[in-house]
């Protein structure tokens, strides 16, 4: 599931680590590639076959030696889920940030 994905690059990128693996789903690889084309990771590959499917996610981190993710924030949650309709949708970070959503 996405939120496990993101909060797995989140701790990863809190410790310094260069890469972190994580169970394969087709959102999770279309997530990752929002996440390389807007340049927060640095490349992704899966691996294994079958149920062992896993993404092998190589971080970025920028010159100040912090991640490029600076924050994630989950507004909907599978014990809450949340509907917006498209009139209510802000800019993020004053147009600096971007959010990713999903549709039913």
């Amino acid at each position: 599931m996405y939120i496990d994905l993101l909060t797995k690059i989140k701790n990863a990128q809190a410790v310094k680590k260069e890469t972190v693996k994580s169970a394969y789903s087709k959102m999770d690889e279309r997530i990752l590639k929002i996440l390389l084309s807007k340049g927060y990771i640095s490349g992704f590959e899966k691996k294994g076959k079958g149920a062992k499917r896993v993404f092998d996610i190589q971080l970025k981190y920028e010159k100040n030696n912090g991640g490029a993710i600076t924050g994630i924030k989950f507004v909907s949650k599978p014990s809450r889920k949340m509907y917006i309709g498209y009139k209510d949708i802000r800019p993020i970070k004053s147009g600096y940030g971007f959010m990713v959503i999903s549709t039913p």
